[in-house]
């Protein structure tokens, strides 16, 4: 984990400090700031590779650094919540926010997950298939460039949309559950994995369909899954 840095933002300081001690074990630099506007500046002065981000915060809270940092880099964002935050955890998934810890968070957890979205923001495109790019009718993903387009215009993903859309790419016309689609690409068991896949498919579909409630490409197969449409 040499040479990543990542950015932790909370408005209190023994929790910047108590993820700092962690991250520092597995040789992570740490770049603090204590809400979303310091977070920001700091996003101009360093690279930053992953963001750890609080939902509460005075002067500007999670969401609204989630996304203003979405207007300008897909990096790896997880938020920090409280479990009296269900309803702002759906929201900063919708915003553009890859995963969420809830407090008080078993550093295990933290650190696995830390883990987990710095592999897959280094090494996308990993998945089965020698096809460096992919066309289904105008949606094409080319593997080596990580990029996304539809009818030739360029689509901003984030990591875990990206890896999300190259799962289904690959395996066109092929239903996958809920379940198989978090397991792939959070590298995790999909326990009560509904809300989270279905905010990042709707998501993928605001960027991808020219009419998100009539999908062309990215499909629902009701009660199993989804797919895309060959």
């Amino acid at each position: 984990m040499d040479n990543f840095c990542i950015l932790v933002v909370d408005d209190e300081k023994e929790i910047r400090d108590a993820i700092e001690i962690y991250l520092s074990y597995e040789g992570i630099k740490v770049i603090q700031a204590q809400d979303g506007i310091e977070a920001l500046e700091k996003l101009q002065e360093h690279t930053i590779h992953l963001i750890l981000l609080d939902i509460m915060m005075p002067r500007m809270d999670g969401i609204a650094a989630t996304f203003k940092i979405r207007e300008q880099k897909n990096i790896p964002i997880i938020l920090l919540s409280a479990k009296s935050e269900d309803t702002d955890k759906i929201l900063g998934l919708q915003v553009g926010a890859d995963d969420y810890v809830t407090k008080p968070f078993n550093p295990l957890e933290l650190m696995a997950r830390v883990k987990s979205q710095l592999r897959r923001y280094v090494s996308l495109g990993t998945y089965e298939g020698t096809a460096k790019v992919i066309d289904l009718n105008g949606l094409t993903l080319d593997r080596e460039t990580k990029e996304v387009k539809v009818i030739g215009e360029p689509v901003k993903l984030t990591p875990i949309e990206y890896k999300m859309t190259e799962l289904l790419m690959s395996y066109p016309g092929r239903v996958f559950s809920i379940s198989e689609i978090y397991e792939r690409v959070w590298k995790e068991p999909g326990y009560n994995a509904e809300n989270t896949v279905a905010v990042h498919i709707r998501k993928i579909r605001e960027k991808i369909e020219i009419d998100p409630k009539n999908p062309r490409y990215l499909k629902v197969v009701w009660g199993i899954g989804y797919k895309m449409e060959k």
